[in-house]
């Protein structure tokens, strides 16, 4: 059942496919009613209303904020979800009760389908210098589809920039990588004997727990991220597209169902069967598995760094470094090139939107506008001078150690500071992009990230005779950008969500019961879990996601 014009009304994506991205954080308690206000206190500042799925509580009292409030005259009242509450779209709309700004991911196309968002193409030619500046040659990335070329949202991904770091396809603990000499693997069966060699050498460790080969967690929506994304990245050398390969006539591809990638399924199915892979990796939740991790027991990983995060912090807070991880750009084989660092242009279609609740939309602009300013830019990002960073002689910004470890260790920093706290889910520029002084907008720099390394990071550069970590990747010039924009980040209309919900329901179970099965089970499994797609409506989705693709790719041009 074809849609008849994929790229009209966009209904919402369900919370688990968004959820794919995996930024920002979730939880917490609400802080009310979303009702837009737009109005002013007794100090002439604009109070906004902000609904942020990704968000967590803001009183808007840090130091950041009050020089926004500042700045702007503009007060942000945030509102977020609650728990695994994935109704608040749908409830706002049911009530007809919105805030005056929104970052919806992926459900903003119910939004737009019910008139809730207003096109702010007119505001940002009015209002938005600093918006058309930021955006540059991917603006018109900006427009919703090649039916309606209105601008609903403002991107809430980096625009442009250079990774200095990345956390590769795969990670492996910087212990075993120096009893491997440093030598990346460039297979799977030499990462595979890599683990095995360390755990023969070091069963125990120095806490006297069973080292463990690898973990992940796939009990919720981290299975997107630990068992469903390297299975993409590694098998095929493909980008981050979610759950979908794309070839190079734009055609989609549900990717479980690619040969290379069961392949790579098969292999972890040996890992499960030969003891390598923790046993309890399908029934653990998410917090066990950060749990293993600041153990400092486990050797590998196959996860994205935003991911692990707290557990190596709790790592360098004991003194481990050396069980720290290295990324690292993991393959099948020589021949398939890891795709970390290749920039897949601006991924439009999650941002922050004004809704027509918005009594006040020009205030929201302008707010908008500022944040994507070189000041905004430098202060969401940076903080306040001579308190968060400070100016050499020549103009340029830079942190102390003091400020840096604060940074790096204090899980807190960021929101007492406000640094690195309001630039999320807003526009940003990327990592490495210099504003006129010549400092980067970013506190992320190529002579940054090197100064910041600590002594296991340093050996390995040492090692291989590189001044960073990725500089051992295939470089991004070695990539094109696509025509058309990070799959991942799509809204889709209902019909297509529901098929790809259903897809992902059958994915996750079966999965993890082809990686957990006997190995003679394996291939009969994986055959039945293939079939139950081509049952569940595959071929429709496929074709829907090529027909959204190609427009996208229209649009674009």
């Amino acid at each position: 059942m074809k849609t008849k014009k994929v790229g009209a009304l966009l209904l919402s994506a369900s919370m688990a496919a968004s959820m794919i991205t995996g930024c920002g954080n979730s939880g917490g308690n609400s802080s009310g009613s979303n009702s837009g206000s737009g109005g002013t206190d007794e100090n002439g500042v604009v109070e906004l209303t902000f609904y942020n799925a990704d968000g967590q509580e803001d009183p808007w009292t840090d130091p950041v904020a009050e020089v926004l409030t500042e700045k702007t005259g503009v007060k942000l009242k945030t509102d977020y979800p609650v728990g695994a509450d994935t109704q608040r779209i749908s409830l706002m709309i049911a009530e007809q009760n919105f805030p005056d700004m929104i970052y919806a991911k992926g459900d903003v196309g119910s939004l737009i389908d019910a008139g809730a968002m207003i096109d702010m193409t007119d505001l940002i030619e009015e209002y938005g210098p600093n918006i058309k500046k930021l955006y540059g040659d991917e603006f018109e990335k900006l427009k919703y589809s090649e039916d309606d070329p209105s601008i609903y949202q403002l991107c809430s991904y980096a625009v442009g920039g250079t990774k200095y770091e990345n956390s590769g396809t795969a990670q492996i603990q910087f212990a075993a990588l120096k009893e491997n000499d440093y030598k990346i693997p460039d297979t799977l069966e030499e990462f595979e004997k890599m683990i095995k060699d360390y755990i023969k050498a070091h069963p125990k460790t120095e806490d006297g727990m069973d080292t463990m080969g690898l973990t992940l967690s796939v009990s919720d929506w981290h299975w997107m991220i630990t068992l469903g994304n390297p299975a993409g990245y590694i098998a095929e050398g493909a980008p981050d597209n979610g759950q979908w390969l794309i070839d190079d006539s734009y055609n989609a591809t549900y990717k479980f169902t690619s040969d290379k990638i069961r392949e790579y399924f098969k292999w972890l199915n040996k890992m499960y069967n030969e003891g390598i892979l923790d046993p309890e990796f399908a029934t653990q939740t998410h917090d066990d598995y950060i749990a293993k991790i600041s153990s400092g027991r486990v050797v590998a990983l196959l996860d994205t760094d935003w991911d692990y995060a707290d557990g190596e912090k709790i790592l360098k807070q004991d003194g481990k470094l050396d069980k720290t991880y290295c990324g690292i750009p993991l393959t099948m084989d020589k021949d398939t090139k890891a795709p970390s660092l290749m920039y897949q242009g601006l991924p439009a279609g999650q941002g922050v939107g004004i809704t027509t609740a918005c009594e006040n939309p020009e205030a929201a602009i302008k707010y908008l506008d500022y944040l994507c300013s070189d000041e905004g830019q430098v202060l969401v990002n940076w903080g306040i001078e001579g308190t968060n960073y400070l100016l050499d002689d020549d103009g340029h910004r830079y942190r102390t150690q003091e400020e840096i470890d604060a940074s790096n260790n204090d899980k807190n920093y960021s929101k007492t500071t406000g640094v690195g706290f309001h630039n999320y889910p807003f526009p940003c520029y990327g990592i490495g992009i210099e504003d006129p002084t010549g400092s980067t907008y970013t506190t992320d720099s190529k002579d940054s990230v090197i100064a910041e390394y600590n002594e296991e990071q340093k050996a390995a550069c040492k090692a291989w005779g590189t001044e960073l970590m990725v500089d051992v990747f295939p470089q991004e010039d070695e990539f094109e950008t696509p025509a058309y924009t990070p799959v991942w980040a799509f809204s889709q209309p209902q019909e297509l969500t529901d098929i790809t919900n259903k897809l992902d329901e059958i994915a996750q179970a079966s999965l993890i019961s082809c990686v957990t099965a006997k190995a003679d089970q394996f291939d009969k499994l994986y055959d039945k879990m293939i079939s139950d797609f081509e049952g569940s409506g595959l071929k429709d989705a496929e074709e829907m996601m090529t027909e959204i693709i190609k427009g996208k790719v229209a649009l674009a041009e």
